[in-house]
């Protein structure tokens, strides 16, 4: 076991939060224990919304921590990133979390998913650590349907100059309506 510099406490729940406690961290554990991502350029395009800089910076977090390591890839050009056996030993973390999260959150997870994993907890974890050490990509689990934007804040209007005033003057009203996938008393 190593022991991290600057940590606020000896408390175990504080120091996985020194790791993990951000909003990247983990989705990046996910995204190679069960998407079988391997490179910046899949997980940048994940779908998250992860900033080139926040990624790189995790990664090197990461692997300072002992969660994942580097590896040549295949191509020889580059290489590819890989779980340490410290990172795959969170697999039951991170079941957890998702069926946590999907009993109690409106999450984009299938029920029937949730129900076979909360069910086979032990095939499932079992399963995560066989394609870890073989090194078998196939995701473990579906992906997830989005959930619907949230419709973003207005922002304030500026006010229009004389010119642009009088040309609006001249034009039709617009007519608004509810925009998105919202029903009438969703907003």
């Amino acid at each position: 076991m190593t022991s991290g510099p600057n940590r606020r406490s000896s408390c175990p729940v504080s120091i996985s939060l020194d790791i993990f406690g951000d909003r990247w961290s983990l989705l990046i554990v996910r995204d190679l224990m069960v998407r079988g991502y391997r490179t910046f350029s899949e997980m940048e395009h994940d779908g998250d919304g992860i900033a080139t800089n926040i990624l790189a910076d995790r990664l090197r977090k990461l692997e300072a921590a002992g969660i994942l390591g580097t590896e040549p890839a295949s191509d020889g050009r580059s290489s590819v990133y890989r779980l340490t056996e410290k990172g795959v030993a969170l697999a039951p973390v991170m079941l957890e979390l998702l069926i946590w999260a999907a009993r109690h959150e409106a999450t984009g997870a299938p029920c029937e998913v949730i129900e076979y994993l909360t069910q086979n907890r032990e095939g499932v974890l079992a399963e995560t650590y066989r394609r870890w050490k073989e090194r078998d990509l196939t995701p473990l689990i579906p992906p997830f349907e989005r959930l619907p934007e949230r419709r973003a804040k207005k922002r304030p209007a500026r006010r229009a100059s004389k010119r642009q005033r009088s040309r609006n003057m001249t034009r039709a009203p617009r007519v608004s309506g509810i925009a998105g996938p919202f029903k009438q008393g969703e907003l």
